[in-house]
């Protein structure tokens, strides 16, 4: 489905079934250089079982067109916009990585608007190495490996979200490749990057947050370490962690996990 948001089409995927604004809806928000189909099981899932999905492309990202987010707060406006156009008064919130940040700064602007928050591989402050944020802007490809290197726990999970024995590492970077040859005026690696990294927030924003609070967290993730979450977990008003068995792409690597974490805590508040 596509929305206009700020005068520019906004792909939103909705998991197969059609838009409802009389259902509970939900939004997932992707990290830097992916898309909307790192939530393809959560989000189907959800979309047939009472949910109103939009498991969204961010501006200037694959299918989404508009200037990419060059900060966090400027995505968390994006956001709120999208539920001002999707005409949704209220919702719950996931995001991972970058959109963990961007759904954060979302529920602390308007508290009342965001049933529930999911951060997903989440740290606060979530500073990138000066070597990843050079390489990311040089020598992108570089960049890709190293990132897919720390990100992953595992080659090929049983099972994973795009059939048993997926190689998850191989998957991860075709789509990297692919979210970043969608730009061809933007860098979105070094953009997305220097978003995270820039961002000083977290903390003073989950000060904001009303909403409960669920945090799922990696235990081998080398990306978002867990300690670095501690933090926003204790700052948290209703908070719960989750820890899985996996490194910082939860929703592939341990993906029957991740969404028994989220519908538990869906129909827990």
């Amino acid at each position: 489905m596509l929305l206009t948001v700020n005068g520019h089409p906004t792909y939103c995927y909705t998991g197969g079934k059609a838009f409802d604004t009389a259902k509970p809806s939900i939004v997932f928000i992707h990290g830097v250089l992916y898309d909307h189909s790192v939530w393809i099981l959560q989000s189907r899932y959800l979309a047939h079982h009472g949910w109103n999905v939009l498991a969204i492309d961010l501006p200037g990202h694959c299918r989404s067109a508009g200037e990419p987010p060059a900060t966090v707060e400027v995505a968390a406006d994006f956001v709120l916009t999208l539920l001002d156009t999707a005409g949704l008064a209220q919702a719950v919130l996931v995001g991972h990585s970058f959109g963990a940040l961007v759904a954060l700064e979302a529920a602390a602007r308007a508290p009342a608007r965001v049933r529930q928050l999911v951060l997903v591989g989440v740290a606060a402050p979530m500073k990138v190495s000066p070597a990843l944020l050079e390489a990311s802007l040089h020598e992108p490809m570089k960049a890709l490996t190293m990132v897919n290197v720390f990100s992953r726990s595992t080659l090929a999970p049983p099972p994973s979200a795009l059939g048993p024995g997926t190689w998850v590492y191989g998957t991860a970077l075709a789509l990297m490749r692919r979210v970043l040859a969608s730009n061809r005026s933007v860098n979105l690696f070094h953009t997305g990057f220097v978003a995270c990294d820039r961002y000083s927030g977290a903390e003073a924003a989950m000060d904001k947050v009303l909403c409960p609070v669920l945090f799922v967290l990696g235990s081998q993730d080398q990306m978002t370490p867990p300690k670095t979450a501690q933090t926003l977990v204790q700052k948290a008003r209703h908070g719960r962690v989750v820890m899985l068995d996996g490194g910082h792409h939860q929703m592939n690597e341990t993906p029957e996990a991740m969404l028994s974490a989220l519908t538990g805590f869906l129909l827990a508040n």
